[in-house]
């Protein structure tokens, strides 16, 4: 993601759950954009949690980026997007009419009823539980689209969140269902799309018995907060 923006830039975050606020950007400026991390950074992530054979994968709040362009063409053969601006996803639903591997969606994250339960191995968020965070009713919203993630994973399916937010903000939201976690940090871009951390994005950061951290990750303004969110019936049936 480009320095200095973030969900909260640039407009009302009031209006964050609202599909005219992101037609609006999206009529302003059609260019292609990716929030926070581009996928060659996250490649090696995405690739030890979703083998390229595990299909389909959900990506949520897809925008305009190019991540999933960059998955199909490294093996991922089916990833589903969704996105509440029906100007984007027209836009990209012309620009990918070519492309079987890519299917674009008109879809509110809180409702994605038009799903069935259990259909997809994987979900990618790169900054839309970010945006309901950032609006009205947040927590209500964040969590409306956090049980519609767990209802349309497969059991042991995963939902990676990459996130400004830190453990202290986001594992609260993510434990109020039963998902097993592992953290993960990788600094954000900086001009030529270099990253400034050295740590291996792939080494997970030690959480103790209660979802915290045992690292002192805290709130680093130069990282980005991947949560790997494992999707676990067994736990949610006991909760």
């Amino acid at each position: 993601m480009t320095a200095g923006k973030t969900p909260a830039a640039g407009g009302s975050t009031q209006a964050y759950g609202e599909a005219w606020y992101w037609d609006n950007r999206y009529s302003q400026d059609p260019s292609t954009f990716d929030w926070y991390q581009k996928y060659p950074s996250l490649a090696p992530l995405i690739r030890l949690y979703i083998p390229t054979h595990h299909h389909p994968v959900l990506v949520v709040g897809c925008g305009n980026s190019g991540f999933s362009e960059e998955m199909a063409d490294d093996g991922y053969n089916e990833v589903i997007n969704v996105d509440i601006s029906r100007v984007v996803i027209e836009a990209m639903q012309t620009k990918y009419s070519d492309n079987a591997m890519l299917k674009y969606m008109v879809m509110d994250v809180r409702d994605m009823s038009a799903f069935d339960t259990t259909s997809f191995t994987a979900v990618i968020d790169k900054g839309t539980l970010d945006s309901l965070l950032c609006g009205h009713n947040s927590r209500q919203n964040a969590a409306k689209m956090l049980e519609e993630v767990w209802r349309v994973l497969k059991d042991k399916g995963v939902y990676i969140l990459i996130t400004y937010g830190s453990p202290v903000y986001r594992l609260p939201v993510l434990k109020e269902l039963s998902w097993t976690i592992k953290l993960h940090v990788i600094g954000k871009l900086q001009s030529g799309n270099t990253s400034n951390l050295t740590r291996d994005l792939t080494t997970p950061i030690s959480l103790d018995a209660n979802g915290g951290s045992t690292e002192s990750v805290g709130m680093n303004a130069d990282v980005h907060y991947i949560y790997v969110c494992i999707k676990d019936e067994s736990g949610k049936n006991k909760a």
